[in-house]
């Protein structure tokens, strides 16, 4: 019988076992760096002394008031101070934050509140009259609080309080109310609802903390960085970023608008090192006049997820001197636990054949256990030949705790031991994956598959195409067929319908070139990814959605 000698006298206690969570890093800053600036925003400038005193007034003032541990907080803002705030100060109060897309209309956002079951609402006067319309027939009215952000332009009261008169409630020396346990909820984030109401992913302590950390290492982020607040933090958390700048007792830049005028501008004035950003965000940059841009004064690093960037945008914004990594972001996740390393002997390659390479989603990152692209219903990995295609299955300890109210939903996610995240890919020979595609957006044309993505790919590829986007459209002979939507660059001329369609065919078989072009302004998220769903129904696909609720 084997020996015990491990199992006997060596228990957890309180001094050798304390629950996993991001919060412990406010106090470790305003320790170590109480003067140095934690949050900017416009002229304004706030220590980390001043930052974890807010949120503790916050989290007292929260408590105060009668919220108790589990319940849930919800706020409806662009990227502020009071968004990062609420990052420490509403967990601190033993609630769960519920941060809410501010694109979504009245009746995506009433459906948040009562699914979340909200009990205290805070929202940025911008989008008071949003609130209100969303509070018409919520029964229960949470205790509405308004955000007069210096930076907002001007709007309704619908709160009974302020956000500055609510934290004058608070003790500045509260104590937290802690997480029992690191499997505690920290946050609820709702998946974007493209096909039916959205869901809401229930995050936990522990999960949360250690993407954060990952974020750190697979990054490489140095200490004290400047980052800049580009990705929406209503986005699955910022991707775990408000806590992981903290981590690293970084600098927290605060942008109401997003526009490659205001992140040049943020390069300049504060010293911005680091940012995330959509591939469309990244194009808006290459895109941008002259009168918009200028040198970058020191590297800036840019993370770039959402949907498969395009190759000539990489090579466009690397050669404007910022240093892209392409990665794998996901809400169930709660950040993005695949990155597309960059490996010493790319630096060798023309910027083409980098750019190409760069564009990859990549290797599972330090900090998530397992990653495989497999058919999904064997769970059998596929070859690592480039070609062959299977779904992105994950397995890790920063995967969520499952889906509020839902456990069928859960329970097919994490079917099999892995989680499912409907991404359909390939394994290249040297190990990194490649979207091919979503699942929902593969294009079956007369029995054949076509990946939208490689359309995208050839059409971004014409020097008057800013960004496109391919759905299915129905077809009396092959089923369906490739439609593509354009959203020119600047200052160009539309190219002909057939001039963009011989383009294609130029440099595709000819059955995966669409048949039709549509010239305009492509639906975007909050975090500047493609709504899909609603150009499919532009073009009448038999998947299109009959309800269509922003993501």
């Amino acid at each position: 019988m084997p020996t015990q000698i491990y199992e006997r006298g060596l228990d957890r206690n309180e001094a050798n076992h304390v629950p996993l969570t991001p919060l412990h890093s406010l106090d470790r800053c305003a320790d170590l760096f109480p003067e140095r600036i934690a949050i900017v925003h416009g002229e304004m400038r706030q220590t980390w002394a001043a930052t974890r005193s807010r949120c503790r007034r916050l989290a007292s003032a929260l408590v105060r008031r009668g919220v108790k541990r589990g319940d849930t907080v919800s706020i409806i803002a662009p990227n502020t101070p009071a968004l990062v705030e609420a990052h420490f100060g509403v967990p601190l109060s033993g609630a769960v934050l519920n941060t809410i897309n501010c694109r979504l209309d009245a009746d995506g956002i009433r459906f948040i509140l009562l699914h979340g079951e909200c009990k205290v609402l805070f929202v940025d006067r911008e989008f008071a009259a949003l609130a209100a319309d969303a509070l018409e027939h919520v029964p229960d009215r949470p205790l509405v609080i308004d955000i007069a952000d210096l930076e907002a332009p001007p709007g309704a009261s619908i709160g009974e309080l302020d956000y500055e008169q609510l934290l004058g409630e608070g003790d500045p020396d509260f104590e937290g109310v802690w997480p029992v346990d690191e499997w505690d909820a920290i946050a609820l984030n709702y998946t974007s609802g493209t096909t039916s109401d959205p869901k809401g992913v229930v995050v936990s302590h522990r999960g949360v903390q250690l993407m954060s950390m990952l974020q750190l290492i697979d990054w490489g982020m140095p200490r004290g960085p400047v980052y800049l607040w580009t990705l929406p933090m209503f986005h699955a958390n910022g991707w775990c970023f408000a806590w992981a700048v903290t981590a690293a007792g970084g600098t927290h830049v605060c942008l109401r608008k997003v526009n490659a005028a205001g992140i040049f501008r943020a390069i300049r004035e504060y010293g911005v090192d680091h940012f995330c950003a959509a591939p469309i965000v990244l194009a808006a940059l290459a895109d941008a006049p002259a009168s918009e841009r200028s040198p970058l004064p020191r590297v800036v690093r840019v993370r770039t997820a959402g949907s498969p960037p395009p190759a000539t945008v990489l090579k466009s914004v690397s050669e404007l001197g910022f240093e892209v990594e392409h990665v794998y972001g996901i809400t169930e996740a709660s950040g993005t636990p695949v990155s597309c390393f960059i490996q010493a002997d790319w630096h060798a390659s023309a910027n083409e054949e980098q750019a190409r390479l760069k564009a990859r989603q990549g290797q599972r990152a330090a900090g998530l256990e397992a990653m495989r692209v497999a058919n999904a219903a064997t769970l059998e990995p596929v070859p690592a030949d480039g070609k062959s295609e299977g779904e992105i299955l994950l397995r890790g300890n920063v995967m969520m705790k499952g889906y509020l109210k839902n456990e069928e939903a859960t329970r097919n996610a994490f079917e099999g031991g892995w989680f499912h995240t409907g991404d359909i890919a390939v394994v290249h020979p040297d190990g990194y994956i490649q979207i091919t595609d979503r699942s929902k957006d593969v294009i079956i044309s007369g029995g054949e598959n076509i990946s939208s993505i490689e359309v995208e790919e050839v059409l971004h590829q014409h020097p008057a195409v800013l960004i496109a986007a391919v759905v299915a459209q129905p077809d009396a002979r092959w089923g369906e067929v490739p439609c593509a939507f354009v959203e020119l660059r600047q200052g160009v001329n539309a190219p002909s319908e057939r001039e963009l369609i011989t383009f294609c065919r130029e440099r595709l078989a000819h059955y995966k070139c669409p048949v039709r072009i549509v010239y305009g302004a492509l639906p975007k998220t909050g975090t500047g990814k493609i709504q899909k769903f609603r150009l499919r129904a532009q073009a009448g696909s038999r998947e299109a959605i009959t309800k269509l609720s922003d993501a």
